[in-house]
C-alpha cells in the first residue's frame, strides 16, 4: 500500500523532517518564501497532507481552484492560522490543525524583549554605539522609562497573554489589566479584567497585543482604540501584523500620542513602511517570536503528531474548529 504523500512548504529542522519521513513520503520545498495561489491549489491536488506555515496562503480561492482535491489534512506549523480559510477547508473536506502551546513562552519572551528595548531605548543606544557616535556615559543619556510599578494592558488573555502577564507582574512588578472577549476566571496573576478594549488602553502604560490572527481581529487596534490610549504609552505587538492598523499606528506615533512601539509582526510582511523604519522610538524585529531551535522543533513535531493521529484514524490533538 502506497504511503501518504506529504508536502512541507518550507525547510524544517532535521528532527522534524526525520519524524515526518517515518509516516509519509515527504517532499520539502527548499525555498523560504510563500507559494503562488495556483501552486498552492496544485499542492491540494497532488498531496494527501500539506504542512504549511505563515505566508502560505490557503484561502477560499485556493480551495475552489483545487477541483480534484486529494489533500485531507493541512497541518499548520504555527499557532496562528489566519492564512488559511477554515470554512473553505471544511467545505472541501480538509481538516486543519495548528501547534498551540509550543510557542507560548518563546513569544512571551519576545514581547518582554520588545517592551524592555523600547522603554529603555536599547535600539537607539545600540545604533549609537555601532555608528561610532557614543561620546561616553553621562547622567541624562538616552533617558528611558522604568517598567516597575507601571501598568501593563494585555489584549487577549489566552496562553501567550497570561505568559506575558506573569513575566511582567512577577518579574518586573507591573500592575496588570486586561481585555478579553470572554470572562477569564483565573488569569494566573493578580489582574483586573476591564469591560472594553478602550478602557484597557486608557489606563495602560504599556499595551501588549496577544490575540489570534483571524478575520474578526483585523484592525482590532485602529484609530478609535489608539485615540483612547493613555498619552505617552507604548504598544507591543507579537500577535499578527494586521491586528493593528499600521496607518493609524504611524499617525499615533507621529503625533506623540504613543511614546513608542515594539513590533515583531507587520501588516504586509515582509514589507515594513519607511515611516516605521525611520522612527527611533520604534523597535522593529523580523518576526522572531519563536526563533529558538528547541521551540521550532517542538512546533514541527507537534504538527507531525497531528498528521500521525489523523492518518491513524484518530482525532488530531489540535484540530482548528471552523
Amino acid at each position: 500500500m502506497a504511503r501518504p504523500r506529504m508536502l512541507i512548504t518550507r525547510p524544517m529542522p532535521k528532527a522534524v523532517l526525520a519524524a515526518a519521513r517515518q509516516i509519509c513520503d515527504v517532499s520539502m520545498r527548499p525555498e523560504n518564501t510563500g507559494q503562488r495561489l495556483d501552486d498552492m491549489a496544485m499542492n491540494l491536488v497532488e498531496f494527501d497532507v500539506i504542512l504549511p506555515t505563515f505566508g502560505d496562503t490557503l484561502n477560499a480561492q485556493t480551495f475552489a481552484a483545487a477541483l480534484d482535491c486529494r489533500c485531507k489534512l493541512v497541518a499548520n506549523f504555527g499557532v496562528g492560522y489566519n492564512h488559511i480559510d477554515i470554512k473553505a477547508a471544511c467545505k472541501k473536506g480538509v481538516t486543519v490543525t495548528n501547534t498551540p502551546g509550543a510557542v507560548t513562552d518563546a513569544t512571551a519572551d519576545i514581547a518582554m524583549t520588545l517592551m524592555l528595548m523600547v522603554a529603555r531605548r536599547a535600539g537607539e543606544g545600540e545604533r549609537l554605539v555601532r555608528a561610532g557616535n557614543w561620546g561616553g556615559w553621562h547622567p541624562t543619556q538616552l533617558m528611558g522609562t522604568h517598567l516597575g510599578g507601571k501598568t501593563l494592558g494585555v489584549i487577549g488573555m489566552g496562553r501567550i497573554g497570561r505568559a506575558v502577564a506573569r513575566r511582567a507582574h512577577f518579574g518586573f512588578g507591573m500592575n496588570i489589566v486586561f481585555y478579553n472577549r470572554s470572562v477569564v476566571a483565573d488569569p494566573t496573576v493578580p489582574a483586573n479584567q476591564l469591560e472594553s478594549l478602550q478602557a484597557v488602553m486608557a489606563v495602560s502604560d504599556f499595551i501588549s497585543v496577544n490575540v489570534p490572527g483571524a478575520a474578526e481581529n483585523r484592525h482590532l487596534i485602529s484609530e478609535r482604540e489608539l485615540a483612547a490610549a493613555k498619552p505617552g504609552s507604548y504598544l507591543i505587538n507579537t500577535a499578527r501584523g494586521d491586528v493593528v492598523d499600521e496607518t493609524a499606528l504611524i499617525t499615533a506615533l507621529h503625533s506623540g500620542k504613543l511614546a513608542g512601539a515594539g513590533l515583531d509582526v507587520y501588516e504586509n510582511e515582509p514589507y515594513v513602511p519607511e515611516a516605521l523604519r525611520a522612527m527611533d522610538n520604534v523597535v522593529l524585529l523580523p518576526h522572531l517570536g519563536t526563533n529558538a531551535l528547541s521551540v521550532r522543533e517542538e512546533m514541527g513535531l507537534m504538527a507531525v503528531e497531528n498528521v500521525r493521529a489523523f492518518l491513524a484514524g484518530e482525532v488530531p490533538p489540535n484540530v482548528v474548529r471552523g
